[in-house]
């Protein structure tokens, strides 16, 4: 009896164990695919930025390739203003460069470039090629401007306040739909907010 009573919670064990080395791999691939799931779901261009809200970084650049302005922080105040962050070797920058052609053109916004671990032959022969909107261009060789700014990849667009804060962050190419119901409000709520902070 002795005997019995010790082995009956090994048989009994057993089972246990061997349901908790399938439950708990089960359990552990719910979780991430759950997790993975969500992450999914979200619209990466709505990542929020650290830096919203925040002065942008102080930097210096020098022009790119055969222009004369550079860029650097000072030149992000005063205005409303966009800083695109773009390279000759982005294929979605080429999509939406028409666009702040067209803003330039039209005179709507400011628009100021920061060149993005680019050659400078190569942005150059670009913004030749396909047109300049920019005000400014600095030229971020090494891209260690760009790591300031958070820039995940390129292209991505900044809006910044006449007081030089960053006020959204736009990830990816910018879109007619983005421009339209997004961006541009927002430089007409900011120029609108400055101007009654200055009256």
């Amino acid at each position: 009896m002795t005997e019995s009573t010790l082995q009956e919670p090994q048989e009994d064990s057993a089972p246990a164990r061997k349901y908790l080395r399938f439950a708990v791999p089960l359990l552990i691939f719910s979780v991430i695919g759950t997790a993975l799931g969500v992450g999914l779901t979200l619209d990466p261009k709505n990542i929020p930025s650290a830096l919203i809200g925040k002065p942008v970084p102080v930097f210096g650049l020098p022009p790119v390739l055969g222009r004369t302005q550079g860029l650097q922080s000072s030149d992000l105040q005063g205005d409303v203003a966009l800083l695109n962050v773009f390279a000759s070797w982005c294929t979605a920058c080429r999509a939406e460069h028409p666009l702040f052609m067209r803003l330039a053109r039209e005179q709507i916004v400011p628009i100021h470039g920061l060149n993005y671990k680019d050659q400078p032959r190569d942005a150059a022969a670009w913004l030749e090629q396909l047109g300049d909107p920019y005000t400014r261009t600095g030229a971020d060789i090494n891209g260690r401007v760009g790591i300031e700014f958070g820039v995940y990849g390129v292209p991505e667009t900044f809006v910044i306040g006449r007081d030089g804060r960053i006020a959204y962050k736009h990830i990816g190419p910018v879109t007619p739909d983005a421009l339209t119901n997004t961006i541009l409000p927002l430089v007409e709520r900011l120029r609108e907010s400055s101007e009654g902070m200055a009256q």
